[in-house]
C-alpha cells in the first residue's frame, strides 16, 4: 500500500509528450479504409506493368489469355542462348560491379575531405557538385567520346565504367559527405590521441559506421548504371561487349516486335535489381535519409 501522504510527487508531463500523444491518438482514430485503398491502388498501378510483362515472359507465343498458363520458358531459352543475353549479363555485370567499386571509393574519400575539411573553395566546390547534376547525361557524349578515343578506349568495358562513374560521381560525395557529418568529430580525435594515423582512424572508427551510407551509395551506383542505354550504346560496337539494355533494343526490329523475348529478356533485367534492393531495403532507407539530414 503506498503511503499517499509521503509519496513524492509525480513528475509533470512534458509539453512535447502531451502533443505526441495527441498526434498517435488522431492517427489511431483515422478509418483504416482510409489508408489501404489507396495503398492498395498505388500497388495495383505499380504491379500490373510487371504482371504483363511475366504473363509474355510466361505464357506461349500467339495465345492471348491473360494467365500465364500452359507455363512456357520457351522465350527465356530464346533469349538466353540464342540472343546472347548470357554474354550480355555478363557484360552488365562486370560494368555494374566495377561502378559500384570505383563510384563507392572515389565519394569515400571526396566526401570524407568536404565533411572534415575547411578549404577557400568548398562552397563553390558543393555547388558546382549540385549544378552537375542539372547537366543530362547525353550532354557529356561528345567530350567523353573525344576523350576515350584519344586514350583508345572506344569499344571496352573500361569506357563505360568509368562515364558511369562520372555521372555518378557528384550525388555520391554529396550523400556520404552528409552522411560522415553524422559521425561524432571526437571519435577519431580519441583514436588519435591512441596513436592512431589519421587514415588508420578513419578505418577503424568512422568507417564501420558508415556501412548504411556505402550500401546506398553502392547500391545507386549499381542499379544506375545496370540499366543505364545510352553510354553502353554509344561506347561499345560490337556485339560482344553489348550489355543487357542495349541487348533488349537489338530485340526490336524495324517491322516487327517479339514481345514474348522482349518480355522474357525484361524479367531477366529485373531480377537482379529487384534481388539487390530486396536485401538491402532497410539499409538503402536509412543511408539516403542520414546523408540528406546534413551536407
Amino acid at each position: 500500500m503506498v503511503d499517499t501522504a509521503t509519496a513524492p510527487p509525480a513528475a509533470p508531463t512534458a509539453p512535447g509528450n502531451r502533443a505526441t500523444r495527441r498526434e498517435r491518438r488522431a492517427w489511431d482514430e483515422v478509418p483504416r479504409w482510409q489508408l489501404y485503398v489507396p495503398l492498395s491502388l498505388y500497388l495495383l498501378f505499380t504491379l500490373v506493368p510487371f504482371y504483363w510483362m511475366l504473363l509474355f515472359a510466361l505464357r506461349p507465343a500467339g495465345s492471348s489469355s491473360l494467365v500465364p498458363w500452359p507455363i512456357t520458358l520457351e522465350h527465356f531459352d530464346k533469349v538466353w542462348n540464342e540472343r546472347s543475353f548470357a554474354l550480355f549479363f555478363q557484360n552488365s555485370l562486370i560494368v555494374g560491379v566495377a561502378s559500384l567499386l570505383m563510384t563507392t571509393l572515389v565519394a569515400l574519400a571526396g566526401g570524407y575531405a568536404l565533411a572534415r575539411f575547411t578549404f577557400r573553395i568548398k562552397r563553390g566546390f558543393m555547388l558546382a557538385l549540385l549544378c552537375s547534376q542539372f547537366i543530362p547525361g547525353a550532354l557529356m557524349l561528345v567530350p567523353l567520346f573525344q576523350i576515350f578515343a584519344e586514350l583508345q578506349m572506344i569499344n571496352s568495358l573500361a569506357s563505360v565504367v568509368i562515364a558511369e562513374t562520372v555521372f555518378q560521381l557528384p550525388l555520391s560525395m554529396i550523400l556520404i559527405s552528409g552522411f560522415i557529418k553524422n559521425v561524432p568529430y571526437t571519435l577519431e580525435e580519441a583514436a588519435w590521441v591512441d596513436g592512431c594515423s589519421r587514415f588508420r582512424a578513419f578505418c577503424a572508427v568512422v568507417l564501420p559506421l558508415l556501412r548504411p551510407g556505402l550500401i546506398a551509395v553502392g547500391s545507386f551506383a549499381f542499379v544506375h548504371s545496370w540499366n543505364h542505354f545510352l553510354f553502353a550504346l554509344m561506347f561499345l560496337s560490337d556485339q560482344d561487349k553489348q550489355t543487357i539494355p542495349v541487348g533488349l533494343n537489338t530485340l526490336m526490329g524495324a517491322d516487327s516486335v517479339d514481345l514474348g523475348a522482349l518480355a522474357a529478356g525484361g524479367v531477366i533485367a529485373a531480377v537482379p535489381v529487384v534481388i539487390v534492393f530486396a536485401f538491402i531495403q532497410k539499409w538503402l532507407i536509412t543511408g539516403f535519409s542520414a546523408g540528406a539530414v546534413k551536407g
